[in-house]
């Protein structure tokens, strides 16, 4: 009964607190739920064809959110305003973070990334939870420097001095995937916090340009990728071919799906089941209309999010808040839409579904986080829900 008890208080609010978003909690649990159903299916033949254990990626996957639920409840219960005397910290340690990928013994090379390293056996991706770091040091810097973004030399210019160290060691890996998302985040908890929505837009236009150059001139795989999205059959065998298999997966789905564990596209066709390509082995087995629900949930879940963000107390929350939801939002939307062949494939996983420790882990910190500014939102129970 004590445990029961300590169990309770750790979930009930303080005297100074209301209860978190539940519509939002509960649209976060209903995706982790179908994410570890999902990822048990379509996992199961490469499990087992690469360690003779069909749930092998599943219960790797167990154990990691199992540990992020850990966490989220750790984040859950400290106040979100706490964060802000560590900022320079989150900065120095987002930093380092991406540094390690490049120790020799300590990084470990997917292809022609450099984006993991390896901590006593086991495979860690930093720029995952740089996500949220770097998070935690710009909300702070946003809310110092409120009133003072409309101006340039106090708003876009400093605000992109802080993003260059950033910029330069994702690219180094490279992880553009994981960059895009991280601008995103940052660019919208700038505009949330009072940034000067002309000065963004053109930051986007000069670096949009700048990189369409730099692909342009490039021979690497982005590029390839590039080409794939403009004609998925320019090569079908070699640099096309996940594309291509996703699509067949996406398409033999039909309606309603071929029924769980019923993928034929798993079994070594489709690359990377277990990760980034997930979400075709979903639509193929559940269909298109239960895909369609699965993103609406996703999108209810960001909306509960924004709710958050417009309701938090301060600049500092909303702009961590908004940060955040701009994270998972475009990330859904990046690893969706390349399976889908809507933009080019980015290889980021796919929030809640993918496996991945360092992804589930740093996210459900992120949800934590989200969960205790919404305790301490202005509105009331009646008026948030």
């Amino acid at each position: 009964m004590k445990i029961v008890q300590k169990i309770k208080n750790l979930w009930s609010p303080s005297a100074q607190e209301h209860e978190a978003d539940p519509y939002f909690l509960f649209g976060v649990g209903a995706l982790l739920v179908i994410g570890l159903v999902m990822l048990s299916s379509a996992s199961a033949v490469v499990s087992y064809a690469k360690y003779g254990n069909t749930y092998h990626f599943f219960f790797r996957q167990l154990v990691a959110v199992v540990l992020g639920i850990g966490l989220f409840f750790i984040f859950y219960r400290i106040d979100y305003r706490l964060w802000r005397r560590y900022a320079l910290s989150a900065l120095i340690f987002s930093i380092l973070l991406l540094v390690l990928v490049f120790i020799p013994g300590l990084r470990a090379e997917h292809g022609s990334a450099r984006s993991w390293i390896i901590i006593f056996g086991q495979s860690l991706q930093p720029s995952e939870l740089v996500k949220l770091s770097f998070l935690i040091y710009l909300a702070t810097w946003l809310e110092a420097k409120r009133g003072q973004l409309q101006n340039a030399a106090s708003g876009i210019i400093p605000f992109l001095s802080s993003l260059v160290i950033i910029v330069l060691l994702m690219m180094a890996q490279p992880d553009l995937g994981t960059l895009f998302i991280i601008l995103c985040s940052a660019f919208a908890a700038f505009f949330v916090a009072g940034g000067k929505f002309s000065h963004i837009i053109l930051t986007i236009f000069l670096g949009a340009s700048a990189l369409a150059l730099l692909f342009y001139a490039s021979s690497s795989y982005q590029n390839d990728r590039f080409r794939c999205y403009q004609d998925p059959a320019y090569d079908l065998q070699e640099e096309c071919y996940q594309i291509n298999q996703s699509l067949i997966a996406v398409g033999s789905g039909g309606w309603f799906g071929r029924g769980l564990g019923q993928s034929r596209q798993k079994f070594m066709y489709l690359p990377e089941v277990w990760g980034d390509s997930i979400f075709p082995i979903i639509a193929e087995e559940i269909g298109f209309v239960f895909s369609v629900l699965l993103i609406v949930l996703y999108i209810f879940v960001f909306l509960r999010g924004l709710k958050i963000a417009q309701h938090a107390p301060d600049i500092y929350g909303s702009a961590l808040a908004t940060g955040i939801i701009a994270w998972l939002a475009v990330q859904t939307f990046l690893n969706i839409g390349g399976m889908l062949n809507l933009i080019p494939m980015t290889g980021v996983p796919l929030p809640f579904a993918s496996a991945g420790g360092s992804s589930i882990i740093s996210t459900l910190m992120a949800i934590g986080i989200l969960a205790n500014i919404s305790k301490h939102s202005k509105h009331s129970k009646h008026e948030r829900h």
